[in-house]
């Protein structure tokens, strides 16, 4: 059940000819009373043929005109509007029951405190089977005026507690993160200029797309202004940046002027403030052979990034590590939106779908530490800025890792009761494995073209009973197995041993949720296989044969050239 607090003005006999009129598409079916402030002797123009629209609305605002007779400042909001509205699968009320719904609702909005025969006047009209619209005037009748401050909130818990009573269907609590729903006035105006989306919902997602090109505000809002984004810049008199507000082109008010929204109205975590926290990175310091080892690939080096983000994530303590998981998660939103950016177009759809959703899992009640996640946002930008496109198994590899990593950002908001942001999660994370499938589709035909011969699977199924024996049967009855079988035989080729390879993948994350296993250790085995086999040559690789017996010589047993001229040891001079 969802309950929508407006204000709406002054005229509360012009709200009164809505309710109880056709509707603007004839929706209005026998508008009529079902609660009131005192339902004896109040008219009821949807039963009584002899009341009227404007004397109901004098009824409604007697105190609001007593008290602009009394005082010298009139009060010109006074009225206060609430649609209430049930679920679709939800079962038909009765007239008592939404009566008393709209009374359990104007109590917890203040509007109506319970024992309270002074409070304001109100009215609730049913013109539908699935909601009613709850109309007050916000002066009480001894002539003061209610605190509404945070009814939004005890009108939702209402609401929520009204679910569980009454059977129906029940939505999760709000924590104030969510962006701002479309009004109806702006889904009508989209739907009158022929627009897919309202201009919020299309500002919010260019705003999203951008970021991830930007390295600061100011580059923020030139990217966007040499887009089809109108910007708007408040500035103070030494120049500095100290808001800004943005535009659809073509969305006008009624006397043609653009309209212009401000960052924090299209949605909570695009304030001026917390858009430089997230923009403003700083390159971490590294040592110079991490320097040097790094991965030349931008995705790849992506991919570790996400292995050592997925970690972090795992771990639960204290409030300083909320904050970082915070700010890791909002910056995986980037990498996805980075990805999907410069992904082919087969996988676009799935991954711009993937980042949309999970916007919502981006922000929450706990605030992120801003430079926490420099490392994903640096290497979100250099996927986005690089010249070249992927190669496809280093984006499968990719979006493989971004599913496992989406999953744990899930689990991570459901330890913290996170109810909206990890349902965000997982719609994001079955987006990202239906493109995962379709990246990987190919490789996995390629590879299974090419696999070892009868012998060599034989011998690699013992090295995958002896590495993951609790899951060796499921990865050896999985269709996936002779792609496996092919990455191994090849990584053992470059140097390394197939056996530390499975322990390894298997270590990484847990399999016992996977339904495919040997699809999964397919991405972490061919992603690890590519770096360097650590102290091996690739000649000295073991070999699969019966009839070797001598051996093998590591290069830590290999002979030593001799060098007479050496001093010995003993009369070096010491560094």
């Amino acid at each position: 059940m969802i309950a929508a607090i407006k204000r709406a003005g002054s005229n509360t006999r012009g709200l009164l000819a809505y309710l109880y009129g056709p509707g603007r598409q004839d929706e209005h079916l026998d508008p009529h009373l079902v609660a009131a402030f005192a339902m004896l002797g109040m008219p009821d123009p949807g039963r009584d043929e002899n009341a009227t629209l404007t004397q109901l609305g004098h009824h409604l605002d007697e105190p609001v005109h007593l008290r602009n007779s009394e005082f010298g400042r009139t009060v010109t909001d006074h009225v206060w509007h609430c649609p209430v509205r049930a679920a679709p699968e939800d079962r038909h009320l009765s007239d008592a029951e939404w009566g008393e719904i709209a009374q359990r609702i104007v109590e917890a909005a203040g509007i109506a405190p319970p024992g309270d025969d002074l409070a304001c006047r109100w009215i609730a009209v049913r013109h539908a089977d699935d909601h009613i619209h709850i109309l007050a005037t916000t002066v009480r009748e001894d002539g003061c005026r209610p605190k509404l401050h945070d009814s939004g909130v005890r009108v939702g818990d209402a609401c929520r507690q009204i679910e569980k009573d009454y059977g129906l269907r029940q939505l999760k609590k709000g924590d104030r993160t969510a962006a701002r729903r479309p009004t109806q006035a702006e889904m009508h105006k989209a739907e009158r200029l022929g627009w897919e989306q309202t201009s919020r919902e299309w500002l919010e997602g260019r705003i999203r797309a951008a970021i991830p090109h930007a390295g600061g505000p100011e580059e923020l809002l030139a990217y966007l202004d040499a887009g089809d984004v109108l910007v708007k810049a408040r500035r103070g008199p030494s120049g500095d940046l100290l808001g800004y507000a943005v535009g659809r082109p073509g969305d006008l008010n009624r006397d043609g002027d653009q309209i212009y929204t401000a960052g924090g109205r299209i949605a909570p975590d695009l304030t001026l403030p917390k858009l430089k926290a997230r923009l403003e990175t700083a390159p971490p310091e590294e040592h110079p052979t991490a320097r040097r080892n790094r991965p030349t690939s931008p995705w790849q080096q992506a991919t570790d990034v996400l292995d050592a983000l997925g970690a972090e994530l795992t771990e639960t303590g204290s409030s300083s590590g909320d904050t970082r998981a915070q700010a890791h998660i909002a910056a995986l939103g980037e990498l996805i939106e980075a990805t999907a950016q410069t992904a082919p177009a087969g996988l676009r759809v799935e991954l711009q779908a993937a980042s949309r959703a999970f916007a919502r899992a981006q922000r929450s009640q706990i605030r992120a530490e801003g430079q926490a996640s420099d490392t994903v946002r640096i290497a979100a930008r250099d996927i986005i800025n690089t010249a070249t496109g992927p190669n496809g198994s280093a984006l499968a590899a990719l979006v493989a890792a971004m599913v496992w990593t989406v999953i744990l950002a899930g689990r991570w908001h459901e330890a913290k009761n996170h109810a909206h942001q990890a349902d965000a999660a997982r719609q994001a994370a079955q987006h990202l494995q239906a493109a995962a499938d379709h990246a990987l589709a190919p490789i996995l035909a390629e590879l299974e073209g090419r696999q070892p011969n009868q012998e060599a699977r034989r011998t690699l199924a013992h090295d995958v009973r002896a590495a993951v024996p609790e899951h060796a049967e499921q990865i050896l009855a999985d269709a996936n197995w002779p792609a496996l079988a092919t990455i191994l035989a090849e990584a053992e080729a470059g140097g390394h041993r197939p056996h530390q390879l499975l322990k390894e993948a298997a270590g990484q994350r847990e399999l016992h949720t996977a339904r495919q296993p040997a699809r999964v250790l397919i991405s972490r085995i061919q992603h690890t296989s590519r770096n360097p086999a650590p102290n091996r040559r690739a000649e000295a690789a073991r070999r699969r044969t019966t009839t070797s017996t001598r051996p093998e010589v590591g290069p830590a047993l290999a002979p030593q050239p001799s060098a007479p001229f050496l001093t010995p040891a003993r009369s070096r001079p010491s560094r």
